[in-house]
């Protein structure tokens, strides 16, 4: 535990944790959106966040932040009304995102586009107190949403025809998918980087759903998982001084690799519980319950 002697290590340490939560909470919602490649083209537009951020001499994560928001909201718009299809909008968020944030850095007083390099991949010694505050109000929005407003969000991202005709404000709960997927992004850059915090966002709520059967469980089990890795992640980072956001991702990926492996056997054993069970029944099963139930 020597490394919690560092005050920058304490700083890594709350932010690893703050996005191993958020980053599965709202990954749910866009793989079952089928939209897991959201979280990249917002990551490429908060490239432009950062550079502006430098260039106002201002704090880049709230910058950052404002910038992303806006190019989801404009992806969300697009996809909802726009006659552009939905891949070209993302490939114009994806190149327009890096190509601002190199342009906005190269203008800024140091003129370096070095700074870049610690949010692309991330980077655990810069971390600051302004940073963790930043983080920390972010993540609380994001919780705030996925937690308060998961039923309405599940039921929209599952299908939209149902949820609208039940009532459901479809279009207004789909552009607030799109800016908590914005602030996710924010959230994770300092410790993920942009270029890789969708991994985070997507590969626990994949593993996940390898062992699970209800979105409640998948919800839980992704979140246990992004904070593992991010802790298993930061901690490796401090002792092997190895990239953070690579290791973090990579483990992930680990964590899928060894889910994967379980769940065919898990399978089987399932489908021959569910036989008996339906002789039990007499051919019927019994009918699930509410959305916490339903699989993702």
């Amino acid at each position: 535990m020597e490394f919690l002697d560092h005050a920058f290590m304490q700083r890594a340490i709350v932010a690893a944790v703050l996005v191993g939560i958020t980053a599965p909470a709202v990954g749910i919602h866009l793989v079952q959106r089928r939209q897991a490649l959201m979280g990249d083209g917002i990551g490429h537009v908060a490239m432009t966040g950062v550079g502006l951020g430098f260039l106002m001499s201002a704090n880049p994560v709230w910058v950052a932040g404002l910038v992303s928001i806006a190019g989801a909201v404009l992806m969300e718009l697009i996809r909802m009304y726009g006659r552009t299809r939905g891949d070209l909008a993302l490939a114009l968020l994806f190149y327009g995102g890096m190509a601002g944030g190199v342009l906005l850095t190269s203008l800024s007083p140091d003129g370096s586009n070095a700074n870049l390099v610690s949010y692309l991949f991330g980077s655990l010694a810069t971390v600051s107190q302004e940073d963790v505050v930043a983080i920390g109000v972010l993540a609380a929005f994001v919780l705030a949403v996925s937690l308060g407003l998961r039923r309405q969000l599940f039921a929209v991202s599952q299908d939209e025809e149902f949820a609208r005709v039940t009532g459901l404000p479809v279009r207004a709960l789909n552009l607030l998918v799109a800016v908590t997927a914005a602030v996710t992004v924010t959230v994770a850059m300092r410790v993920v980087g942009l270029l890789l915090v969708s991994a985070l966002m997507v590969v626990p709520v994949a593993a996940a759903q390898q062992l699970t059967r209800s979105f409640r469980a998948t919800f839980a089990v992704a979140v246990l998982i992004g904070t593992a890795v991010t802790l298993a992640g930061t901690v490796t980072t401090y002792y092997q001084d190895v990239p953070p956001g690579a290791t973090i991702v990579l483990l992930a990926i680990a964590v899928f690799v060894v889910f994967a492996a379980l769940a065919a056997p898990l399978a089987r054993r399932r489908a021959r519980a569910a036989g008996t069970g339906a002789g039990a029944y007499g051919g019927v099963r019994p009918s699930p319950g509410t959305a916490d139930d339903v699989k993702v």
